[in-house]
């Protein structure tokens, strides 16, 4: 395979810009065609992966936030990057035989965001490793049943919504009580990393590279500790408040509901749809309140507030009223 310059910075700008034009204009065989020409134009599988796929798609969220992008189109772009990327995956230029270890990559219960995760495997299995990709939601007892019956040298574990962390410290307990080390990533771990240690994992990764890094150097096999309770992990979690929110959060958000009718008066005229979507967005909240409380950080809480308050700003719903009922 011969290379040329759009391996350079500038050629990947470049490819970015028309892989962009690309995804938001629903075009999924001119996507297909700009990854597969970069590849034969000597552009390597990994940097297609994680320096021109990947930045597209995060500026699709980033268009979303911002109201640049509908629910639609970020969906629509978002379906036709995960195609795109199977299309890579199954190029003759891409195919590794395995010779290396054998990883389990997974979302935790609950996570949608697959991208992550998708991006790893293929990652991994580009650098050598035989990978059983599970995909998106795998139930902690799924993902066990899966090691019993196929084994694995280690488990990366991937959420992108701290909301998910509960499930998360589930995964890594049950993971490493039979043996099997976890490798931790995306955006729900915190930016540095300091959830998933709090949560106990044997190794963090800030994004693909540096997994499949950490994967290579070796992750220590946790020992057989009988009878570990996520509790071991977090003491503060015997006073019961994250239980008593997440148990009550039907009753917070019909309380909520109620006040927020007092000092919003156009409530009153909200149809039946509006006001679900009202309750499923007062009980975001107290998700990310009890995530926080799981975790003792009230950094957690905050910042999902402020992105909150950044998001519906971007709709043009003011920040001061749309904050107000939850001060």
């Amino acid at each position: 395979m011969k290379a040329n310059n759009t391996g350079c910075a500038g050629g990947i700008r470049s490819l970015r810009d028309r892989l962009w034009t690309a995804v938001t204009c629903r075009d999924e065989y001119r996507a297909a065609d700009i990854v597969c020409a970069a590849l034969e134009g000597g552009v390597s599988p990994e940097t297609v992966l994680l320096d021109l796929i990947a930045p597209v798609q995060m500026k699709v969220g980033e268009e979303w936030a911002a109201n640049r992008l509908s629910v639609a189109q970020e969906h629509a772009a978002s379906a036709i990057t995960e195609r795109v990327i199977a299309t890579l995956a199954h190029h003759p230029a891409v195919r590794t035989p395995p010779a290396l270890g054998r990883v389990t990559v997974a979302c935790v219960n609950q996570e949608w965001h697959v991208l992550p995760a998708r991006l790893l495997a293929e990652v991994l299995t580009l650098r050598g490793w035989q990978v059983d990709f599970l995909g998106a939601q795998v139930p902690t007892p799924h993902l066990i049943a899966h090691l019993h019956h196929n084994g694995a040298d280690a488990v990366a574990l991937s959420s992108s919504i701290p909301t998910r962390l509960p499930d998360a410290h589930a995964a890594i307990t049950a993971c490493q009580a039979i043996g099997v080390p976890v490798l931790a990533g995306g955006a729900a771990f915190g930016p540095d990393g300091r959830y998933a240690r709090l949560l106990g994992v044997n190794a963090w990764a800030p994004d693909a590279r540096a997994a499949a890094q950490q994967l290579s150097d070796g992750i220590p096999t946790p020992s057989l500790a009988a009878g570990r309770q996520q509790i071991d992990d977090l003491p503060h979690l015997a006073d019961q408040e994250y239980t008593l929110v997440v148990r009550s959060q039907g009753q917070l958000v019909k309380e909520v509901l109620t006040r927020l009718e007092d000092v919003f008066p156009a409530m009153a005229a909200y149809t039946a749809v509006q006001r679900e979507r009202t309750a499923e967005d007062i009980g975001h909240i107290v998700d990310f309140l009890g995530a926080a409380l799981y975790i003792d950080d009230d950094d957690l809480f905050t910042t999902f507030i402020t992105w909150t308050a950044d998001i519906l700003t971007a709709r043009h719903v003011p920040a001061t009223l749309s904050l107000h009922p939850y001060r």
